[in-house]
């Protein structure tokens, strides 16, 4: 790990831990793991998942996770009793539509707005369809648990997207969106100094009619109407969400893989992350192949090929031969484990570079899943300095 910030800082001291990175790269595993540790360390802990599969879910002993926290029983995760009192772990999967409804009802006027919005065939198909979507309500979802969960660490498995800063961005496009001028004008048409402007809304509205339907337009437009007095609320929100990620209490982890794709995406997040003031704190590299020993590429393929010279030697015989010939094989084997364990760190440098001083671990392939406390602690090893035992 490099000096500065520590993981054991991050688990220890932050209100919320961001874990991003591209799709595939064992975000959520990392995250389960921040949050367990959090727990056994004695803080009241939540993790947050996209992913729908369940795979968390059968991880942390549940059949199932839901919209909203499930406390996990003590028992499976600190099997020997050793965390503090306060420590507890829960845990929940993000239900975009549900969260979305959610928020509806909480900026509504009334029960009958409420019932107009959600009736709404539009909104039906914006809730769960509309691009960004998702990473809204992961946004809500988070500050949900910062106004009214109680937790004293929250950690986020962002969603899997190409584009990671869409995580981030949501909240300014749901305030332009709300600032656009053709939304302003479908929620205020009746207004007399907007009626010339309504006019000419209702003629881009007839034009578009001719492409997509009448019947789509009108559910657009109703929706629209039904959402009046709500954008405010919104755009509050919003503004709240991105504060309470660019407090000092807030940290962000980046997660790849070795593999060139995810350390592109992976330095491109801490590039944006700089330039919008907000640091890496740390940096995970996840499913590296181990360095074993100090030797050098070169000096194990040159006592590779002084063994094969031996095995062929004329005075050469029997079984030294064929142990010669063997252990040639294993230090070329070896040599191929070095390399690629090289070539992979060199991938990397560039992303520890644009980090600074952020903390950075290597977590090797395993010897098995990751489908148990035991192997969460097992990856927790490589993060933490005082990470628990095994217990089997």
């Amino acid at each position: 790990m490099s000096e500065g910030v520590t993981f054991d800082d991050i688990v220890e001291g932050r209100h919320i831990v961001v874990c991003c990175g591209t799709g595939g790269v064992g975000k959520t595993t990392i995250a389960a793991v921040f949050a367990a540790e959090g727990a056994r360390r004695g803080r009241n802990a939540v993790v947050v998942t996209i992913d729908p599969a369940k795979r968390l879910a059968n991880t942390l002993g549940l059949d199932s996770l839901s919209n909203a926290a499930h406390e996990i029983e003590r028992r499976r995760w600190d099997p020997a009793d050793a965390a503090p009192p306060g420590g507890r772990l829960s845990a929940l999967m993000l239900d975009t539509k549900s969260t979305f409804d959610n928020l509806v009802a909480t900026y509504a006027a009334d029960d009958d707005q409420t019932q107009r919005i959600l009736g709404n065939r539009f909104y039906r198909n914006v809730s769960t369809a509309l691009s960004g979507t998702q990473e809204y309500m992961a946004m809500e979802k988070l500050y949900e648990l910062h106004e009214q969960g109680g937790y004293d660490l929250i950690v986020v498995d962002t969603p899997p997207t190409r584009h990671a800063l869409d995580f981030l961005d949501a909240p300014r496009r749901l305030t332009r969106l709300l600032d656009n001028r053709i939304f302003r004008m479908l929620m205020m048409p009746t207004r007399a100094y907007l009626r010339v402007a309504s006019a000419a809304v209702q003629r881009f509205l007839r034009t578009v009619s001719k492409v997509v339907g009448t019947e789509v337009i009108d559910d657009v437009v109703a929706f629209f109407r039904a959402f009046e007095g709500m954008e405010e609320g919104f755009r509050d929100r919003a503004t709240s969400v991105l504060g309470l990620l660019a407090e000092p209490s807030s940290s962000f982890v980046v997660v790849s893989s070795p593999r060139r794709d995810a350390v592109e995406e992976a330095a491109y997040f801490a590039e944006r992350l700089a330039e919008s003031n907000i640091p890496v704190e740390g940096l995970i590299v996840n499913r590296v192949h181990p360095r074993f020993g100090d030797e050098g590429v070169e000096g194990l393929r040159a006592r590779a090929e002084t063994l094969t010279t031996m095995e062929t030697e004329p005075r050469a015989a029997g079984d030294g031969a064929a142990a010669a010939g063997r252990l040639a094989g294993l230090y070329a084997n070896l040599a191929d484990f070095r390399q690629v364990a090289d070539r992979e760190r060199h991938h990397v440098a560039g992303v520890k570079a644009r980090a600074g001083r952020a903390a950075v671990a290597y977590v090797p392939f395993l010897s098995r899943d990751v489908y148990d406390f035991d192997a969460l602690a097992d990856v927790g090893r490589h993060l933490f300095a005082a990470a628990p035992a095994p217990v089997t």
